[in-house]
């Protein structure tokens, strides 16, 4: 009990100390006239969209339960996905656990088989963030250097977790032999299974060109979600084409990092990043907390609570 309160509290406290910092000198009651002036349709376009990339990740998820041979519908995958986001936004990283559990409860297929393919959907994922990290250095590698510099030891902060990262992965790999003949692999040697098997489902892809294709517009939406949010506020209507990959991708990373619904770790480095693009200190962080509020937790919390509500009126297994 008291770790998993831990496990709560490190990312919450986490957040809370970014989200302080980051609002130090920030006048609220200028971002909320800012938010006063956002146009309703165009955030509802950008609602729009980024449900149509929650559908089409939870179809490329099926994609990859098909190559196991299980056969869910989209409708239930998509109810999955939306509930996943939903515990995300509570219990970082619980997300993934979730959607399996959820699609698991309506369908036949087992959760460690889930979960793996759940697995090997996040590295794809990355791969692709990598990709655009790629790019977006590239295009803009003087602005997003000045980003970097400015947060020089934070960054080395999180250079180091990704190394002990790196670094415990490499021993698990190094020492997977002994770790399959301890008693706990044994054990649950068939969860393992699974979970490997559902992890390799991207490499038996039955059509691997559709696998790509919907990878690609899932980020395609994220990235006219962005743009089209930006457009919603004054603040943000003149940011450039450039302007608005680079605040998808350190938007990301920002989420990917392990606070609580990606508080604080996002309004930071999208907050930086848009300063270098001309707006001010006040006008960045005003609209990172645009744009995480919506789309980081309202859209979120919207889709969600309408997913569990239609979810338990979904038929069980059969």
């Amino acid at each position: 009990m008291i770790k998993k309160w831990i496990s709560y509290l490190v990312p919450l406290v986490l957040g809370l100390a970014l989200l302080n910092w980051v609002f130090n000198e920030i006048d609220l009651s200028k971002t909320l006239e800012d938010f006063k002036s956002a146009k309703l349709s165009w955030v509802i376009l950008g609602a729009f969209l980024a449900l149509i990339s929650h559908i089409l990740r939870a179809a490329r998820w099926g994609l990859m339960l098909e190559s196991m041979g299980y056969k869910p519908s989209v409708y239930k995958t998509t109810l999955a996905v939306l509930i996943g986001y939903l515990t995300n936004l509570v219990f970082p990283r619980a997300g993934e656990v979730a959607r399996a559990v959820s699609l698991q409860k309506t369908t036949d297929i087992p959760f460690d088989k889930s979960f793996g393919a759940v697995i090997a959907e996040r590295v794809t994922d990355v791969l692709v963030l990598l990709v655009l990290v790629g790019v977006n250095l590239l295009l803009e590698f003087d602005r997003i250097y000045g980003l970097f510099v400015e947060l020089a030891p934070d960054v080395r902060i999180i250079g180091a977790v990704i190394g002990m990262g790196v670094v415990g992965l490499l021993l698990l790999f190094f020492f997977r032999y002994k770790i399959k003949s301890t008693k706990i692999y044994q054990k649950f040697g068939g969860i393992f299974k699974g979970l490997k098997e559902g992890i390799m489902s991207v490499v038996h892809l039955n059509n691997p060109w559709k696998f790509v294709g919907q990878s690609f517009l899932i980020w395609v939406l994220y990235y006219f979600s962005s743009m089209v949010l930006c457009k919603a506020i004054f603040i943000g209507a003149d940011l450039s084409s450039l302007a608005i990959l680079t605040i998808l991708v350190m938007g990301t990373i920002g989420m990917a990092i392990p606070t609580v619904g990606g508080i604080g770790s996002y309004h930071l480095l999208v907050g930086k990043i848009v300063t270098l693009y001309g707006l001010s200190q006040q006008d960045g962080v005003s609209l990172a907390t645009f744009l995480h509020s919506l789309n980081g937790i309202l859209f979120v919390l919207l889709f969600g609570f309408v997913a569990l509500v239609l979810n338990t009126f979904t038929g069980q297994k059969r």
